[in-house]
């Protein structure tokens, strides 16, 4: 096939690379970054704009598009490439907003009969503090729309959380506030064709920025799969629990959900939690799931798109562990230290069982690798258990050199060791 993945981060490199791997396709990517450019054909293009990405993919003749990021789904660029009689893999604007919005989201959870936090929408400080007196702590805000993967505050101070709350109002966003959520977290990618929904392995990813869950949010420093702790039967119970009931939802609003479904739970001791939606793959547990699936991501995503998903049957994965720890630039997750070369990829490479995913990087003025956002890489360890994955992937991030740099030691560390 001929197929364009809009985006620049890890994900989509993932993304690539695992289709890649499949042979025979022609891939092509925007705006894509240099560790995507050894795989695939880059074009630049604005991600946001439906009627230019559906251009770029008439012009390049691609039988499937995939969108990356959630801003251009939340944007509808996948009505306009659907309209324009490419398949695309991603949901429209409206089943969208599953992400776009934490309200939106409660309130199909609420009426699909889905088990997630108790929660408040609060528009003013004044609503946020009486909200947040009300739950007590430890306190959650998020806020209500699209934040990058960093919207969200757990804290036991009040003080703090009335801060957060604030810096979302000031930016336009009203905040949502809720129960904390006991219990370990685990991500559940489903992908739907707007009826049909497929479970894809469970994986955790770490979301503080150091060890032992230490330090801010960020976006994830890594993550593992699978998840030997878990109940085997996870995932199909979050199909018939969240993601099945979702999907009927959306349907019956006339507004079906073809895409992935990133379902975070926590496995509490009331039982199964919703904690956040995503419409997207998400990042850094897309690097260890697909490094996983043995079935070919291309017929996945193809089925998906096309409504065909019934067809495909049950996924085929590997038996092989996988561990992705994030090398991230100095002073993530505040502001980034930018332009410093990165080097050693090569070198972590040729560790068998090791492969590095680009996120952050770019090609400065003179052809050198530099740091270009505040999470650089991922570097995948594949092995026959655990243990042996997160040592592959800790021997290739430390032949990498980045000035200031930084990673948890800590990833997948607990269940290696059970």
């Amino acid at each position: 096939m001929r197929i364009l993945v809009l985006g620049s981060g890890a994900r989509e490199h993932c993304i690539v690379h695992s289709l890649q791997r499949e042979g025979g396709h022609v891939l092509f990517a925007a705006p894509g970054n240099p560790g995507i450019a050894r795989q695939a054909e880059l074009h630049n293009v604005d991600l946001t704009s439906g009627p230019a990405v559906a251009y770029l993919a008439r012009k390049l003749r691609c039988d499937l598009v995939v969108v990356g990021p959630e801003a251009p789904l939340v944007d509808g660029v996948a009505d306009a490439v659907r309209a324009a009689g490419v398949a695309c893999f991603g949901p429209g604007a409206a089943p969208a907003r599953l992400e776009g919005s934490k309200t939106f989201a409660k309130r199909i959870m609420a009426e699909a009969g889905v088990a997630t936090a108790e929660s408040r929408t609060a528009a003013t400080r004044d609503e946020a503090a009486a909200a947040l007196d009300e739950f007590g702590p430890p306190y959650v805000v998020k806020n209500d729309g699209l934040a990058a993967g960093k919207g969200v505050v757990v804290t036991d101070s009040r003080e703090a959380a009335l801060m957060h709350a604030q810096y979302c109002f000031d930016a336009g966003s009203p905040v949502v506030i809720e129960q904390f959520l006991d219990g370990p977290e685990v991500s559940v990618f489903c992908v739907s064709d707007g009826q049909t929904v497929l479970p894809l392995a469970p994986a955790q990813d770490f979301k503080r920025a150091l060890d032992n869950d230490q330090g801010l949010n960020t976006g994830g420093m890594g993550a593992y799969s699978p998840l030997p702790w878990a109940p085997a039967d996870l995932a199909e119970r979050v199909v018939e629990q969240v993601a099945r009931p979702v999907v009927a939802r959306m349907a019956e609003l006339g507004q079906p959900f073809q895409g992935l479904l990133y379902c975070g739970l926590a496995l509490t001791t009331a039982g199964l939690r919703v904690v956040e939606f995503n419409v997207r793959f998400g990042d850094p547990e897309t690097q260890v799931v697909l490094a996983r699936l043995a079935t070919p991501l291309s017929k996945v995503l193809l089925a998906a798109a096309t409504g065909t998903l019934d067809q495909v049957g049950p996924l085929i994965w590997s038996s092989e562990s996988a561990v992705t720890v994030v090398l991230a630039a100095a002073n993530y997750p505040g502001r980034p230290t930018l332009g410093d070369p990165v080097s050693g990829i090569d070198a972590a490479c040729a560790i068998p069982g090791v492969y590095v995913l680009e996120a952050g990087t770019k090609l400065n003025d003179e052809a050198e690798l530099v740091s270009s956002g505040g999470r650089v890489l991922s570097v995948v360890g594949m092995g026959p258990n655990l243990a042996a994955a997160r040592d592959r992937a800790y021997a290739g991030i430390q032949t990498i050199h980045l000035e200031g740099s930084h990673y948890r030691t800590d990833i997948a560390l607990r269940a290696a060791l059970a």
